[in-house]
């Protein structure tokens, strides 16, 4: 089975310079070097996504963007439709809006909004989402959220929908009602045992087909155990949240280090082979070497294995 690979990354600081113009670069360089996708998170203290990625599309052609992923809780089904599709617009239908639930600390915490009954809530953000991107009417009448009405937003083609599914009734969820699934902190043995069969599964009981997406950290080095530890540094608060703590778990990993793909061309080879094999439609590698040469030796050999 071929297995797509794409690239992910973070909004960041800029490094002094404009998060706007950084980001350009950055996805331009990408298309240059031959990736037809570019995912990217929002944090909630970087700037709003959705719109550095309108400014990106209107000046990088050729390259598609999605979002891996927009937290629900702080936006309406309305709002969060109004902007997609306009984003959609100016690019020309090259968005994928990836969707998720963020964590409790964020949402009670920083947001001051509850966090309860997490399937329900972002069932019914769905029935009032899913039609206003198609150009319909919402009507839909939530316990939690209530979307009525329709917008107008001539030519924008409606985007595809992810959603941040883990447990096994978020991913029958995804399977009934969107594209797909966008994990992280996943490891092989738990996409091919419990992601990829349940929301096959829960498409195929609605007459649908779903794409698995997969996302790790990944670098191409020698340095075996000082990428551990950096890749143990950069992601530790994972190995905290409950959802990929979990997930960790089933994996039988101790934390994110595990998780990660690091050693040299023959390890990583192996390491994407066996997400091809459990049924992996697109890994979305984060190479997160401090060493920029490093970097760029992941991306080669990640854009080589996409040909194998």
């Amino acid at each position: 089975m071929a297995m797509r690979i794409s690239m992910f990354g973070y909004l960041g600081d800029g490094g002094g310079r404009s998060v706007v113009d950084t980001y350009v670069e950055e996805l331009a360089r990408l298309r240059d070097e031959g990736f037809r996708r570019y995912w990217t998170a929002q944090l909630p203290y970087e700037p709003d996504l959705l719109t550095v990625l309108a400014v990106a599309l209107r000046e990088v052609p050729g390259i598609e963007v999605g979002t891996g992923v927009l937290p629900i809780q702080p936006q309406h089904p309305m709002a969060l439709a109004q902007r997609a599709l306009t984003v959609n617009l100016i690019g020309e239908g090259r968005l994928t809006l990836g969707l998720g639930l963020s964590h409790r600390p964020v949402v009670e915490g920083a947001w001051g909004l509850p966090f309860d009954r997490p399937v329900r809530r972002l069932s019914e953000y769905l029935d009032g989402l899913l039609p206003l991107l198609a150009g319909e009417k919402a009507a839909a009448e939530g316990e939690l959220v209530t979307t009525r009405g329709s917008l107008k937003v001539p030519g924008a083609p409606a985007p595809d929908v992810y959603l941040a599914a883990l447990g096994p009734q978020m991913l029958r969820l995804a399977g009934r009602r969107t594209a797909g699934t966008v994990t992280w902190m996943t490891g092989p043995r738990t996409l091919a045992e419990h992601v990829v069969p349940t929301i096959r599964a829960a498409a195929e009981e609605a007459g649908r087909t779903v794409r698995v997406v997969a996302s790790l950290p990944v670098t191409l080095t020698d340095a075996v155990d000082a990428a551990r530890a950096e890749a143990a540094r950069q992601f530790a608060v994972y190995g905290r949240l409950p959802s990929y703590r979990a997930m960790l778990d089933r994996e039988g990993y101790a934390g994110p280090e595990d998780a990660a793909i690091v050693g040299g061309e023959q390890e990583v080879a192996q390491r994407l082979g066996e997400l091809r094999e459990a049924g992996v439609d697109e890994f979305v590698a984060l190479p997160f070497s401090p060493d920029p040469e490093e970097r760029s030796r992941t991306r080669a050999l990640l854009r080589a294995q996409e040909g194998e």
